[in-house]
This record gives structure tokens, C-alpha cells and sequence, in this order.
């Protein structure tokens, strides 16, 4: 049985009640549309934003955002790259796909290597988005990621999958 407790612009938070194992059990679950993010790269550089994250104030991470209603997640890699950064990409290859909180919440996060990026314009920002465009090495981001000095979780994903998969491990 579910129980809508709120419903929101992004998410909405509903009490289940079920049977597990015999066992009657209640439980709080936020619901989540998903999200894409885009990991750009472009000559050994991250296109990563700086954005304002309340209540932990301004973080380091590769752009992302919610899927809109009907959308795909690459679809909505591509629309979030163009939107946040002012680049576009030719390709949008699947990397990793994970669940940031999944004991509570139904997000799931899919993650793009973006390539042939090519700046094209400004940022298109929602009113409540305050963020910059940052680029960084990339041996320099998985140093930031081992300092604690990156510490968003989809990035972290992304730049340790990549580092991963170029090493075919």
C-alpha cells in the first residue's frame, strides 16, 4: 500500500506499507524521475560547473539534471551539456548507471562520456540555477576527488568509471 505524503516539482515522498519475508514493514521512499549527467572531456580537460548546492554552498561536478516527463536519459545528457556549459556533443556514449541513494530513494543516475564537444553558446539556466563553467585537467580531478576537494557523487562515479574503463581493468 502507498501513502503520497508530498508531491513536488522533482520528487515526491510516499509511505509504503508491504510484506517482506512475512514481516509487515512500512517505508519512507523518495520518488525520483532520474537523471542524466555528462561527463565532457575535452583536450584532457573537464568540463565540469561550479554550482551553488544548498545547503552545502558552491560544488565541483560534471553537468546533470533531471529528466523531463517522456524523456530518454541521453536525450536529456545532451539537452543538460547544452544547457549548463553552452557545448554540444556529437555522441553520447553510456558509462555508468547507479542508484546515489538506494536504500530510500528510486533515482537512478545515468552517466555519459560526451565527445566531440564544441562550444556553441551561452549557458540556459532555470531561474534557480546559479552556476559557472570550470574546466579542469583530469589527472588534476581525480586528485580533487581523492583530497575530498569533488565530492558530488555522480561525478565521482563518472571520473572513477572512466579512469576505469581506459585502463580495461
Amino acid at each position: 500500500m502507498r501513502k503520497k505524503i508530498f508531491a513536488g516539482k522533482i520528487l515526491s515522498l510516499s509511505l509504503y506499507t508491504l510484506s517482506v519475508n512475512g514481516r509487515k514493514v512500512i517505508r519512507e521512499v523518495i520518488e525520483h524521475r532520474g537523471a542524466a549527467a555528462v561527463l565532457a572531456i575535452e583536450n584532457g580537460q573537464v568540463l565540469l560547473v561550479r554550482q551553488h548546492r544548498f545547503p552545502h554552498g558552491y560544488v565541483l561536478e560534471i553537468p546533470a539534471g533531471t529528466l523531463e516527463q517522456g524523456e530518454t536519459p541521453k536525450k536529456c545528457a545532451f539537452r543538460e551539456l547544452r544547457e549548463e556549459t553552452g557545448h554540444t556533443a556529437k555522441k553520447m556514449i553510456p558509462l555508468i548507471k547507479y542508484y546515489p541513494s538506494i536504500g530510500y530513494n528510486t533515482e537512478v543516475i545515468h552517466c555519459y562520456v560526451a565527445s566531440g564537444i564544441k562550444k556553441v553558446g551561452n549557458l540556459q539556466l532555470d531561474h534557480d540555477e546559479i552556476m559557472s563553467v570550470v574546466k579542469i585537467d583530469f589527472k588534476k580531478v581525480l586528485k580533487m576527488i581523492l583530497s575530498g576537494k569533488i565530492v558530488d557523487s555522480k561525478t565521482i562515479c563518472a571520473v572513477l568509471a572512466h579512469t576505469i574503463k581506459k585502463r580495461r581493468l
